[in-house]
């Protein structure tokens, strides 16, 4: 950091990870071949980058902080780092991502990864948002986050990664977790139905399945009685959004599209 002349920005959530011994088990868990092109967002000082370059066949850094993508570029060899805000910029292909996510990023990463062709990924988190991912139905912690997650890949809860693990220190502990890419366990008519019916019943999650969805029927058609005639005869209409699983949220989905025809 002195070499570069760079301080942590708190603008930029930037918290570096100093532990090496994190970041090597982290790569490990990624289970990386030679031929695969990895993707890090915010490689930061580039602790966990080097360490990727000697397992993958090229290694794609988004980084925004200019000076440290300058720092990074140093790397060479198969480090390609690309300039840029993670959430603005179209991604490369990839592979697998491993990545140190910034804090105040990590809900729109998580749903941009989840939009992108991918094999594996493993990342760390805030330790509140990893226990997000892997919650279970009827408890605190269980989101709209856990659903869409659950939808697109299997998530597993790694290791608890210490504030010690980082210059300067956050005010919580970190996760790591590992994601592999699936197809959902599930038949849907129509994800576009499946995502917005999750949506609008966790924008009101203190409210029944059938008031959430009455409340957001703008999102669905532009008939409210015939919307609301569907969804009188819901399955799991007197429930809340955080009882449904993700089957089930597939479930009412299907009847909404089957009646919207």
């Amino acid at each position: 950091m002195r070499r570069l002349g760079v301080r942590a920005s708190r603008g930029l959530g930037q918290h570096f990870l100093i532990d090496e011994r994190v970041a090597r088990r982290q790569v490990e868990r990624a289970a990386l071949r030679g031929d695969e092109v990895v993707l890090e967002v915010g490689p930061g000082l580039g602790i966990l980058t080097r360490l990727l370059a000697e397992r993958a066949g090229r290694v794609l850094a988004i980084e925004k902080d200019r000076r440290l993508a300058d720092g990074l570029s140093a790397l060479g060899g198969r480090v390609e780092v690309v300039r840029g805000d993670a959430l603005r910029i179209d991604w490369p292909p990839f592979d697998v991502m491993v990545s140190n996510l910034p804090y105040r990023i990590s809900s729109p990463v998580t749903f941009k990864l989840l939009a992108q062709p991918f094999d594996r990924a493993v990342l760390m988190f805030q330790r509140e948002f990893a226990q997000r991912m892997v919650a279970k139905p009827r408890t605190r912690e269980y989101s709209r986050l856990t659903v869409n997650v659950a939808h697109r890949a299997a998530c597993e809860f790694l290791e608890r990664v210490p504030r010690s693990a980082f210059h300067p220190q956050p005010r919580v502990d970190s996760a790591v977790v590992r994601l592999v890419r699936r197809e959902a366990p599930y038949q849907l008519d129509d994800e576009g139905m499946f995502h917005a019916t999750v949506d609008a019943c966790f924008l009101h999650r203190r409210k029944t399945i059938g008031n959430a969805l009455d409340l957001e029927w703008g999102k669905f058609t532009a008939d409210r009685a015939a919307w609301r005639a569907s969804v009188a005869g819901l399955p799991f209409r007197d429930r809340r959004a955080g009882d449904l699983a993700p089957q089930e949220y597939a479930a009412l989905a299907n009847i909404l599209a089957r009646a919207k025809g």
